[in-house]
């Protein structure tokens, strides 16, 4: 299954301070990576091209990166999604800047099922709650986007198995 999923934020600010905060992903003050609330982003070394990281059940690895432009991973892990998801970082204006995380892959058997059932509610919120997060270093009334029914049933579910007894 094709699978294109694309959000956008515009943050009123230069380019250079957005870039700034992207630079924090998978690091120690992380400004973009919502990891109060999930998994958080490691990579063993870094971001850097070649790393090997992810979040949760998540692997990937970076295949391009350019702190000020593009930072773009491959999915290694689950099994059945190939193809990549990025954070690009585009100049609106002077004061104006457009962050914009896409996933483009396809899905192929098990991963397809994973995909619609469980991971799209779960990343559309992760991602919505990370920009949310970058937005709100910029803002005095901050934002808070709101999880639906069938995420915060995911969650649930999640915790539990999380704190079940082996």
């Amino acid at each position: 299954m094709k699978v294109l999923n694309v959000h956008k934020r515009i943050i009123n600010q230069p380019k250079n301070e957005v870039s700034e905060i992207l630079k924090t992903l998978a690091t120690e003050n992380d400004k973009i990576w919502p990891k109060e609330k999930w998994p958080q982003m490691k990579f063993k070394d870094g971001i850097k091209i070649g790393a090997k990281g992810g979040h949760g059940p998540i692997r990937y690895l970076v295949e391009e990166y350019n702190p000020n432009e593009i930072i773009q991973f491959r999915f290694l892990k689950p099994n059945g999604f190939n193809g990549i998801h990025k954070f690009e970082i585009n100049e609106l204006s002077k004061e104006k800047t457009e962050i914009k995380h896409t996933l483009d892959m396809n899905t192929v058997g098990k991963g397809t099922l994973i995909w619609i059932f469980g991971i799209r509610s779960l990343h559309n919120a992760l991602i919505e709650d990370g920009l949310d997060k970058l937005e709100n270093d910029f803002l005095e009334n901050k934002k808070l986007s709101k999880w639906n029914f069938w995420l915060r049933f995911l969650r649930k579910q999640m915790a539990k198995r999380k704190n079940k007894p082996n």
